[in-house]
């Protein structure tokens, strides 16, 4: 089948409300709360999505199937994303559409440095902005014939994911030797998606050295977390954190 054909039959279904109807995609993820998030723009996209929670995961995913798009988050329990995004940049000829993710502002340039074709700041939550991030990097033989109307719809993933993320960053973070540096990359994109600002400010807090990173620091953010995982809190319109 000649690449022309290809592309005609790929794009059949797809439409303005599901511009990523038949394309397939690997996120790489530890954070169950963010995937859920990716999990549902991608199906209101038309998209299918498969998750792998770490680099070793990703590797299995990659040897099995190929996914058009690749999307990696930078800070991964067994590495860096950047590692697997220029392992895939390097591939000759190019076999998949790679962005990655993250919620440090340096992260665009990491990213792009190690050679992937776009970015996509976290929180990953709008609508809007997952489908043009990935249509900007797509061919354009992939994108929907016609004018597309944007549609600026926000997700809210369970939150009950949200609080098996909190659990296992509790965990980690007293662990005998604790990735305190990865805790707290993991910690801080929960904050954000969750809009839980006293948890952020905490971790940026331990971030910088505040209250000691070794210390109280880490026993304060703990008992936070603590709260966190208790609460019976409901969300109405985002987490109305105590």
């Amino acid at each position: 089948m000649d690449d022309d054909l290809a592309a005609m039959l790929s794009r059949r279904g797809r439409s303005a409300e599901r511009p990523l109807n038949g394309l397939t995609l690997l996120l790489v993820e530890d954070s169950r709360y963010a995937s859920e998030a990716v999990r549902l723009l991608s199906l209101r996209s038309g998209a299918r999505i498969r998750r792998a929670d770490c680099l070793r995961s990703a590797q299995r995913h990659l040897q099995s199937y190929r996914p058009d798009v690749v999307l990696v988050d930078l800070g991964l329990p067994d590495g860096s994303g950047t590692g697997l995004i220029a392992e895939l940049a390097a591939q000759s000829p190019r076999r998949n559409v790679v962005l990655g993710t993250s919620g440090d502002a340096a992260g665009e340039a990491v990213a792009r440095a190690a050679g992937a074709d776009g970015f996509l700041p976290k929180p990953v939550a709008s609508l809007a902005n997952f489908q043009a991030a990935i249509l900007r990097v797509l061919p354009a033989v992939r994108h929907t014939a016609g004018p597309r109307a944007l549609r600026d719809e926000v997700v809210e993933a369970d939150p009950l994911a949200l609080r098996e993320d909190l659990a296992q960053a509790a965990a980690a973070l007293t662990a005998a030797g604790a990735d305190i540096g990865y805790v707290a990359q993991f910690l801080l994109g929960l904050a954000r998606l969750s809009h839980d600002l006293p948890l952020e400010q905490a971790v940026r807090g331990l971030a910088t050295g505040a209250g000691g990173a070794s210390g109280p620091g880490i026993a304060n953010l703990h008992q936070l977390l603590q709260r966190r995982i208790d609460s019976d809190t409901s969300r109405q319109g985002g987490w109305r954190w105590p």
